[in-house]
């Protein structure tokens, strides 16, 4: 099958927009789209900047070959004048924004594309489908490394995603603080470190459990987790450490009441001297879940369906707006959707011990700077040619840093106000 190429991810409406500026002469005036959310998701306090570095990827490779634009030719999307325009395709402008990890409030402006009308517009569908998926995940995910209160979290959600999405996903979850994933073409096109375990299946398919436990010790040695809740799990417990001793590494249990279930699982480990033993959970598992465990013998929690669609939010909600041509703010004045003209610059403002107090937006301004503040948005791509990014451990490391900044009122699972107020500084 072959792979969707990031031109295709174009919207039609955009290509409308495209050919119709190429045949009025608009096409190649100077414009800056802003990315931002007019709302963060109901119950979340912050927002996770997640993809920029798959995003400036696909912007890189973006180009239609001959064969796309004859079937955009020949379905009548564009004409001839737009068709000769994506052949030659290569965006040149520039492209700023928050850096991976960072958090972001309602208005934050995260992504800004400045370049011609058609260079940046063409862009839309492709910069919203990719931000405003892996913003999702990676907010859904933050929650729950903070839920569980620093023990180990797996994502394993590939199978309730799409095949690309569960990829992405996978690198999400990573940069927000989960310890593996059970993806492996994350794992390989990303770095991200890989575990995972058998399935029922496998206990099903022999003739008994402790069959199927002593091959996959025989094969994996005692370093490995056994899934011990296919049948019985007390019985399937002391099958487990019968076949593999107390030096076995885990057990995984992916059913039952886990408060109850985890605290009898320990119990009975240490009776049979498998102090050691480490107990992973899984089964539908998410934010909510993970905290009401906090207090239970868990060492480790599986995550899959929750976090790979956001944990009831599987959008981030982003919007890609023009805000300035040829340097003159522009604005939407729809009702509930009206925007803020200009480009916009930001800083986070934070008090002398490190907390974070609020954000400052400017629009057509620079900020008047505090000791304390710090600016927000970085370049990624100057006339067109992609900067050295930030390697994915340093972004899992920047949100790890700007979790612990913001007050711990923000870090609550339950509704409230966005964890960092944001003030819009009128244009002087």
């Amino acid at each position: 099958m072959r792979t969707l190429r990031p031109a295709l991810l174009t919207d039609h409406y955009e290509l409308t927009m495209v050919s119709a500026a190429l045949r009025d002469g608009t096409a190649d005036r100077r414009c800056v789209f802003e990315v931002f959310t007019r709302r963060l998701p109901a119950g979340r306090r912050y927002g996770v900047v997640a993809g920029t570095g798959r995003l400036i990827d696909l912007i890189r490779d973006f180009r239609f070959d001959p064969e796309e634009v004859d079937f955009l030719r020949r379905t009548g999307v564009v004409d001839d004048r737009a068709a000769e325009w994506l052949t030659n395709y290569r965006f040149t402008g520039d492209i700023d924004g928050y850096a991976e990890g960072e958090l972001f409030f309602p208005g934050s402006p995260i992504l800004t594309v400045s370049g011609s009308f058609a260079e940046c517009v063409v862009l839309e569908t492709l910069v919203l489908s990719v931000l405003s998926h892996d913003c999702a995940v990676a907010a859904a995910a933050a929650r729950m490394v903070t839920a569980a209160r620093g023990r180990a979290l797996i994502e394993m959600g590939s199978r309730r995603a799409h095949e690309e999405a569960a990829v992405a996903a996978a690198r999400a979850a990573y940069l927000a603080g989960f310890r593996f994933t059970s993806n492996l073409a994350a794992g390989q096109r990303y770095g991200i470190p890989t575990a995972g375990t058998a399935a029922h299946a496998f206990t099903l398919l022999h003739d008994d459990e402790r069959t199927a436990f002593a091959s996959q010790v025989a094969t994996l040695g005692k370093d490995t987790t056994l899934l011990v809740d296919t049948y019985d799990i007390s019985q399937g417990i002391r099958n487990a450490i019968e076949v593999a001793g107390p030096e076995l590494r885990a057990i995984r249990i992916d059913s039952g009441d886990l408060t109850v279930i985890a605290q009898q699982s320990r119990e009975l480990l240490d009776s049979l001297g498998a102090t050691e033993t480490k107990i992973i959970v899984s089964g539908d598992l998410d934010e909510y879940s993970i905290a009401t465990l906090a207090a239970e013998p868990v060492d480790m929690y599986g995550a899959g369906t929750a976090v790979v669609t956001g944990s009831g939010a599987p959008t981030a909600g982003l919007v890609y707006k023009l805000v300035e041509v040829e340097g003159r703010p522009v604005v939407k004045r729809s009702e509930h959707k009206a925007t803020i003209g200009g480009r916009k610059v930001a800083v986070r403002r934070h008090k002398p011990t490190g907390t974070a107090t609020e954000e400052v937006i400017v629009p057509q301004g620079v900020p008047d700077r505090q000791p304390n503040d710090r600016l927000l948005q970085r370049s990624f791509v100057i006339d067109g040619e992609p900067v050295a990014l930030p390697t994915l451990d340093e972004s899992r490391e920047h949100l790890r840093q700007c979790l612990i900044s913001i007050p711990w009122e923000g870090l609550k699972l339950s509704g409230g106000d966005p964890a960092v107020p944001v003030t819009v500084v009128p244009a002087s």
